[in-house]
C-alpha cells in the first residue's frame, strides 16, 4: 500500500485515482507529516440483495381457487 504526504495528494489526486481504479493499488494511505491520516480505498457499490426473491417470474394459472379455504377456516377455529 501506497503512502503520500498531503501535498503529493492534492497535486496528484488524478495519478492516485487511476492507480485505484486500475487495481495495481488496493488502497492509498494520506500523511501528514510522516503520520497517516486516511486511507484512500476503491469505490465498490453495495448490492443489494433480497433474501426470498424470485430470480424468474412466477406463473401459476389457479392462484385465486378456493378449494383450500374450508381447511384454512377449520384451522383458525372458523366454520
Amino acid at each position: 500500500m501506497t503512502q503520500v504526504n498531503v501535498l503529493q495528494a492534492k497535486n496528484g489526486l488524478s495519478a492516485l485515482l487511476g492507480l485505484l481504479e486500475s487495481g495495481k493499488e488496493q488502497g492509498i494511505i494520506i500523511a501528514r507529516r510522516g503520520k497517516p491520516v486516511a486511507k484512500l480505498v476503491p469505490y465498490k457499490p453495495e448490492v443489494a440483495s433480497r433474501i426470498g426473491a424470485a430470480t424468474e417470474a412466477l406463473v401459476c394459472e389457479d392462484w385465486d381457487m378456493n378449494e383450500g379455504d374450508a381447511e384454512v377456516a377449520s384451522l383458525f377455529g372458523v366454520e
